[in-house]
């Protein structure tokens, strides 16, 4: 039998050639679901994102707030999540929970501005800080070449989605390592910026509130860049298929892993600020290099290691949850099927890495992570928002539904309720970036009618796609879904 060629669906069993079918392995127990959430929130974030809440918050007291109200934020998220990853167990995350609740188009626009904006840039995002960190000491007393920078960006994007690409367990086996490691550099942070506070006092919180911002639209970009940082608390959700027990694993993951988070990024900006004045945490663009020359002494080489080994991680987690989601959406048909192949010698979704890695290198056109977060974040909170919201409308519309983890209403009421807020009070401070993440939004909608919902599509067109389906097939061993109809075709 050619299994290359041979009809297989995805399931949540074991996959087995005895059985006719190729699935993705539950392989994955509570530490690699706790490394996978920490190794994506501790990749990148709280290296860049202090400078952009300081930026906007303008004093030590209101940034150090921006910091706790996003962590219990992120906390309110991941437990309607939990209630969510419990009740639909499949994998998929935000856009099988928003096409289960609310139909296949909204579930299409997160899943095009997923593709176009927060995935891809994400990964720029991961790898441009890498390469930063990288190539600083080389450069010490000036602006790492721009060229540089995406170059080594670009070259680590495909080496990890290669990493993807070969094997899930040797992916997840880095995650373990990595994941503290990165613990191991904030956990450096706190205690060199602990023994400088007791060393030389108190003297920079002595007034916390000096030149706090009081503009509601900078207060709501400031929480931006915070939750730019614990971005990652939802992407466990998006591998639920390939855990082990979720029902336990998945809310045990998110419980574990968001008080952890949120305690050692208040004790990091601590620590940043015991070293730091505000102004040097807005102008650097490597504050943990930054922090290191000022608070390390001989061992400032450490960190730019350490921080780079963390974005490492961070960018690996990263392209291996979101090529699930992506292989998802190509099962629902919202994109082409040849995206939810599945490679019958590895077991991996390799078409979708590779076609998410070609997104990502995309994203590399400026060398500028502020820009890249305040384009993808608005965006994905908007998502986000809507997902918490289908926890009401399945309580109302599936009330017997059965919920092994069921929240109270008020959780994800608030979730709601603030994050409508922080969506709509930008609008004025960042219109230019506002304006695109609507502009695509909106532009997926033709997309989706044209692609989707057009049955009767040119002949050209379908042989064309049946043509880069089949070349697909071959080049990467992979094997088709059963029952899936490719309606891009």
């Amino acid at each position: 039998m050619n299994t290359t060629s041979e009809n297989v669906k995805i399931t949540d069993s074991i996959p087995t050639k005895k059985r006719g079918r190729v699935s993705l392995k539950k392989q994955l127990g509570l530490l690699e679901g706790v490394a996978i959430i920490l190794g994506i929130i501790f990749g990148s974030g709280i290296f860049i994102s202090p400078s952009g809440v300081m930026n906007e918050a303008g004093s030590v007291g209101v940034s150090l707030a921006v910091w706790v109200m996003c962590g219990m934020l992120s906390m309110i998220g991941a437990l309607c999540y939990a209630e969510l990853g419990t009740s639909i167990p499949r994998s998929g995350g935000d856009y099988t929970y928003l096409f289960e609740a609310y139909g296949p188009l909204p579930a299409f626009l997160y899943l095009w501005d997923a593709m176009l904006v927060f995935v891809p840039t994400t990964n720029a995002i991961m790898g441009l800080t890498f390469a930063n960190y990288v190539i600083k000491p080389f450069f010490p007393d000036c602006e790492n070449p721009d060229q540089a920078v995406r170059l080594l960006a670009a070259a680590m994007i495909c080496f990890i989605t290669f990493i993807n690409c070969w094997n899930v367990k040797a992916t997840t086996k880095i995650q373990n390592v990595f994941m503290f490691t990165k613990i191991s550099a904030l956990v450096l942070i706190i205690v060199c910026g602990g023994v400088y506070l007791y060393s030389n006092g108190f003297s920079k919180f002595m007034n916390p509130w000096q030149g706090s911002v009081t503009d509601p639209g900078k207060l709501a970009v400031s929480i931006y860049s915070g939750i730019f940082s614990y971005s990652g608390w939802n992407f466990l959700n998006f591998m639920t298929e390939e855990l082990k027990n979720p029902y336990v694993n998945l809310p045990r993951a998110i419980y574990i892993s968001m008080p952890l988070v949120t305690i050692i990024y208040v004790l990091a900006n601590v620590a940043y600020l015991a070293v730091l004045t505000p102004h040097d945490m807005v102008t650097t663009k490597a504050i943990a290099v930054t922090f290191g020359y000022l608070a390390m002494g001989s061992f400032k080489w450490v960190m730019p290691l350490m921080v780079a080994l963390s974005a490492f991680g961070g960018l690996c987690v990263n392209i291996m949850t979101s090529s699930r989601m992506c292989c998802v959406g190509a099962r629902y048909g919202h994109l082409p099927a040849f995206l939810s192949y599945i490679n019958v010698e590895r077991y991996t979704p390799t078409p979708a890495l590779v076609f998410l890695n070609i997104l990502s290198l995309f994203m590399l056109f400026t060398s500028d992570v502020n820009i890249l977060i305040s384009y993808s974040s608005i965006v994905e909170a908007f998502f986000t928002m809507l997902t918490v919201s289908s926890v009401l409308w399945n309580r109302w519309k599936n009330p017997n539904t059965n919920r092994p983890i069921k929240v109270s209403l008020w959780i994800p009421i608030t979730y709601v309720i603030v994050s409508l807020f922080l969506i709509v009070l930008p609008c004025y401070v960042r219109p230019f970036q506002v304006s695109m993440g609507v502009g695509i939004t909106l532009l997926g909608i033709p997309v989706y009618y044209v692609c989707v919902v057009w049955k009767t599509k040119p002949v050209w067109f379908q042989n064309s796609l049946k043509h880069v389906t089949f070349t697909i097939q071959k080049l990467f061993v992979v094997a088709k879904e059963e029952k899936v109809d490719d309606v891009w075709e």
